[in-house]
């Protein structure tokens, strides 16, 4: 009974805190985690053991409660421009209408069928017929992985070249949004194998290798955008219906649990890429069905990585979070599998019922702080965290990085591109000649 109650109490706080943390726009779970495991070292060093019932369903807890409440600032602080606002996503759109309230809680419902999914349906069968599906598309992956590289680079469709005169100009329109991206790709690529073989990162903290360009890639440059951003928030309402019934939830939590399952399963995939995937594939035009399936594809993508974890006899390691945790724990039986699918449902649960409270404290802090102070603020504390976790050399990383970022935001192409980080290399690993382009670039 002891250990039940350690057990939700741990889940209880890890949840709890990460729901609130996870408010601050660009601020990601697992440089939360890599701090957590580094204070575990550094507490075994001296002698004090914490049990895997302390620290894991706190980690679960901490997974959850960020895949589902990341999207409170994902939607009230990610205000754009208001001569983008027909090219942005309908999340966005929500928020210039004043509707962010009910954009927030619409995925707060489809994350909440993500963990529905994940417990009652996907946990319960994983022991028997992940480690077979993983057994007959093993000899598959890097094929897989191309093939995804190709899809992603041919949808980077030209956003311009609709009008004007034929000749030069019109092409150079039409290809400026289209050539960034590809060169967003192949220069986060040429990153990521600099990281991979020559990190000038130290070994002490190599499993945090990747998290400063990650910083840099991403969080930066929305908080930089954020900052420098010429949008005016308009009031938002607080709606007290969100209109959605039950074929909604159905169609949402197929199209973002095909994405989010796809992207935790296969290597290097991550939830935007399954995003994108499954909304391709099941050709979702309702905004609120886009929304939804939005929630359902992070808890799917975050949470689902960190769980089959834990699955028995399946030996898969997706996602940072499962990274993370290797190094300090190994799954060895059911009782881990079943106690992390307890806490996921306890996360799940306690982070859906802290969505509506701490949607409307963000959307009072709006009104009474313009959101450029308050991304200024979520900025200085990912710089802090960097140079904790990594030191001054993470910080460099971090500035090369937001370099990078910013090019798909200044050209209006896909940040998705960014992603090159991890796809280019690790494809030409698994394909066998990556030794040669790291060769190439002199990194050998």
């Amino acid at each position: 009974m002891m250990l039940i109650l350690q057990v939700f109490i741990m889940t209880l706080v890890g949840t709890v805190l990460s729901c609130v943390l996870a408010c601050l726009p660009g601020l990601h779970v697992y440089n939360l985690m890599g701090l957590i495991v580094m204070f575990i070292y550094w507490l075994a060093a001296r002698g004090i053991e914490l049990s895997p019932e302390s620290y894991l369903p706190f980690m679960v807890g901490m997974v959850v409660g960020w895949s589902i409440l990341n999207t409170i600032p994902s939607i009230l602080l990610g205000a754009p421009d208001e001569s983008a606002i027909f090219t942005v996503l309908p999340g966005q759109k929500y928020l210039m209408f004043g509707r962010g309230y009910e954009g927030t809680m619409i995925t707060g419902v489809g994350s909440l069928a993500g963990v529905f999914l994940l417990v009652f349906i996907i946990g319960p069968l994983a022991p028997k017929y992940l480690p077979v599906i993983k057994k007959i598309l093993s000899p598959y992956m890097a094929f897989i992985i191309w093939v995804i590289i190709t899809y992603i680079l041919m949808s980077e469709w030209p956003k311009g070249g609709n009008t004007g005169p034929a000749g030069w100009a019109k092409f150079r329109d039409a290809w400026k949004s289209l050539g960034a991206g590809l060169f967003t790709f192949f220069l986060s690529g040429i990153m990521g194998f600099i990281l991979m073989y020559r990190s000038p990162v130290s070994t002490e903290v190599a499993f945090q290798n990747i998290m400063p360009a990650f910083v840099g890639l991403f969080a930066v440059p929305w908080c930089l955008l954020n900052i420098i951003s010429g949008a005016d928030v308009p009031k938002q309402y607080i709606s007290k219906s969100m209109e959605i019934d039950g074929a909604v939830v159905l169609r949402s939590t197929a199209a973002g649990g095909l994405g989010g399952g796809f992207a935790a399963f296969f290597p290097v995939i991550t939830g935007g890429i399954g995003g994108l995937l499954a909304g391709h594939a099941t050709a979702q035009r309702d905004e609120r069905v886009f929304i939804m399936s939005q929630g359902v594809s992070k808890v799917m993508y975050y949470t689902g990585a960190f769980l089959f974890f834990f699955v028995p006899g399946l030996g898969l390691t997706r996602g940072g979070g499962a990274w993370i945790i290797k190094g300090l724990y190994t799954p060895r039986s059911f009782y881990e599998y079943y106690m992390m699918l307890g806490a996921v449902a306890i996360a799940g649960a306690v982070s859906f019922l802290m969505m509506s409270p701490l949607t409307r404290w963000v959307i009072k802090l709006m009104e009474r702080y313009n959101y450029r102070y308050v991304s200024i603020g979520a900025l200085a504390i990912i710089v802090v965290l960097v140079f904790l976790v990594v030191g001054g050399v993470g910080l460099f990383i971090m500035i090369v990085g937001a370099g990078i970022g910013l090019i798909p935001v200044l050209f209006a192409s896909r940040r998705l591109n960014c992603l090159g980080i991890l796809l280019l290399p690790i494809a030409c690993n698994m394909s066998g000649f990556g030794h040669i382009i790291a060769g190439w670039l002199g990194l050998l």
